[in-house]
């Protein structure tokens, strides 16, 4: 393989590494998004079960209180009543004590159902609480095992874009203005290996002639058909991993 064609191939290796830990680190911040933004919304369903709650309780005093003055107000009407000079005075008196009588019993049976409706919501109130305080020390979790992997995957770049600094270094202008201008064109993909006498990349048929060329290795070479360098690696014989063993 020509020295240009093995830098080519380890260009592309390194811009596919570096593409992917670029599009890795940029996710990170949405990922975070994700997770605060429900977070917050169980935040605020709790936020309303708590207020919900609240004016359940609020409401619940309210009737006590109104229940509290109803039954002073029966026991004055009571004293009073003891002093009626005439039955239609008493009867007066009777007919406002029923009367205040059953305003205590609507508001005790209002209580009653206040107190059937604030059991779920405090049942749900005590589980929200328990959810989101694990939720947040998950998240906070999360979010250092996202700063870890950030800080490394970072590192990881920029050897990675030093490594292709000298890459690039070593090639002539023109080839890497090619090559640049390929990848662009072919999203990432600016070389492919002639695999069965097929480019890898566009499945075009390779001429005879072509493939002899392409497997003397000493150019580099571009697909006639869809302008990528082009490179061929010879098949590992039995005889050549021994000689490595």
């Amino acid at each position: 393989m020509h020295s240009d064609t093995h830098l080519v191939v380890q260009l592309q290796s390194l811009d596919q590494r570096i593409t992917a830990l670029e599009k890795e680190v940029a996710a990170f911040p949405k990922h975070i998004a994700v997770i605060e933004k429900a977070l917050e919304s169980h935040v605020r369903k709790l936020e309303a079960d708590r207020a919900a709650l609240a004016a359940n309780l609020k409401d619940r005093k309210k009737l006590e209180g109104d229940i509290q003055m109803h039954e002073q107000k029966i026991s004055k009407l009571k004293d009073q009543m003891l002093g009626a000079k005439t039955n239609e005075q008493y009867r007066a008196f009777q007919h406002e004590i029923e009367y205040i009588e059953k305003e205590i019993r609507k508001a005790e049976d209002r209580i009653l159902d206040l107190m059937s409706e604030s059991e779920p919501l405090d049942a749900n109130v005590k589980k929200a609480e328990v959810a989101l305080k694990e939720e947040k020390q998950v998240m906070e979790a999360e979010k250092a095992r996202i700063r870890e992997r950030t800080a490394a995957d970072q590192a990881q770049l920029n050897d990675l874009r030093a490594e292709r600094a000298e890459a690039v270094a070593k090639l002539p202008a023109a080839t890497v203005s090619a090559y640049e201008r390929i990848r662009k064109k072919w999203h990432g993909i600016a070389i492919a290996e002639a695999i069965d006498g097929r480019c890898s990349a566009c499945q075009i048929v390779l001429r005879p002639q072509y493939m002899q060329d392409l497997k003397r290795g000493d150019q580099l070479m571009l697909c006639e058909s869809c302008g990528r360098f082009i490179y061929y690696n010879p098949p590992v014989s039995f005889e050549d991993v021994a000689k490595v063993g």
